[in-house]
């Protein structure tokens, strides 16, 4: 009786044993696991971030290295199966960097170059997408998913493109605030009276476009003069001239008509226009910042 008691407890010492050495293998499998895992993780992040294939590059082509054919090494990352693109997609980037971007444009893999999250990255193109716009350095400091601490950093970076009067289309002042369809058709006609914006504030001009509205969009506009075709002020006949912007009758453009006829070419000036009543004083003001020959 004895001998069987105590058999049993060896058997029963023998399990319990079993059982803490099987425990701690799988508490060791479980481990290793983690760290085979980890490491693979941190593998796949590292070649994403420390891209994995070189290419040799000479101008605008690929090529082979060679002794006598200057080239520059450019890094790309290789294609890579879809389960190693998740883990890509998701870990946050190690490597953060700071280059010149346009927010309404930087590609979400370029977001996630300047240090924000993948989801981070998706929050601000679905933005985009939904026909929201940055105008300003500041809009892009007020998302949500940009943290002081980034826009700091990323600010001197941000290159919002100005829009430019004289090659813009309707669809692009459209996006200037406190215009809609019907001021960006108006601002595109008005553009070829003129023959190309000399300045600014000759957005002005356009009925009930007041002051108010153009300080909203003013350091948003630039004008680039080559594309500006100087107006022929002083070869049109009346005719024609009566069509610009600040003649708009007749008799005044007859008026210019004889005093170019009476008057030395020499002696063409807006400012004498102005002296002689043919001119207001308002349009000759206006009319001596534009471009014309």
């Amino acid at each position: 009786m004895r001998k069987e008691m105590k058999e049993k407890a060896e058997t029963k010492s023998k399990g319990y044993l079993t059982g803490i050495i099987a425990v701690v293998f799988m508490i060791i499998g479980y481990q290793t696991a983690l760290f085979v895992h980890h490491a693979a993780v941190m593998k796949i992040t590292a070649n994403r971030d420390e891209p994995d294939t070189v290419y040799m590059i000479a101008g605008d082509h690929v090529m082979h290295k060679s002794a006598d054919q200057p080239f520059t090494a450019s890094r790309k990352n290789a294609v890579h199966s879809r389960k190693a693109q998740i883990v890509r997609d998701n870990m946050p980037r190690r490597n953060v960097e700071s280059f010149r971007f346009d927010p309404n444009t930087v590609s979400e893999e370029d977001l996630c170059r300047l240090g924000f999250t993948p989801k981070q990255a998706k929050s601000i193109t679905a933005y985009r997408e939904k026909g929201g716009r940055f105008r300003r350095k500041s809009d892009f400091a007020e998302s949500f998913v940009v943290s002081d601490s980034v826009f700091r950093r990323l600010e001197p970076y941000i290159d919002i493109p100005l829009i430019d009067l004289n090659t813009a289309d309707s669809a692009a002042f459209d996006t200037l605030p406190g215009i809609g369809g019907w001021y960006a058709s108006k601002m595109v006609s008005y553009r070829k009276e003129l023959h190309g914006y000399s300045y600014k504030e000759q957005l002005m001009d356009i009925w009930k476009f007041d002051r108010e509205k153009f300080d909203a969009l003013s350091d948003l506009i630039t004008i680039d003069t080559a594309y500006v075709k100087p107006y022929p002020f002083w070869s049109l006949p009346a005719d024609s001239l009566r069509l610009h912007p600040y003649i708009r009758n007749y008799e005044t453009a007859r008026a210019i008509v004889l005093y170019r006829e009476n008057t030395l070419k020499e002696q063409w000036s807006v400012a004498d226009l102005s002296s002689a009543g043919i001119l207001s004083p308002d349009n000759a003001e206006r009319l001596s910042r534009c471009m014309i020959k």
